[in-house]
């Protein structure tokens, strides 16, 4: 099994088998969404903010 480092606690995250790239993870240490960018090296990076669209 894969690991990454959170980049913003650095805690170790596991990424499972079925682990893909764009896959939103959620940091167990300090609550932080994380995107998968590569899984060769495993790479996490702050996931973007979704903004509210109103409806508009």
């Amino acid at each position: 099994m894969n690991t990454a480092e959170c980049p913003e606690c650095g805690a170790e995250i596991q990424l499972g088998p079925k682990t893909v790239v764009g896959e939103i993870l959620t940091c167990d240490e300090c609550g932080s969404e994380l995107e998968v960018t590569s899984l060769e090296p495993p790479t996490l990076e702050l996931a973007p903010e979704e903004e509210e669209d109103w409806g508009e």
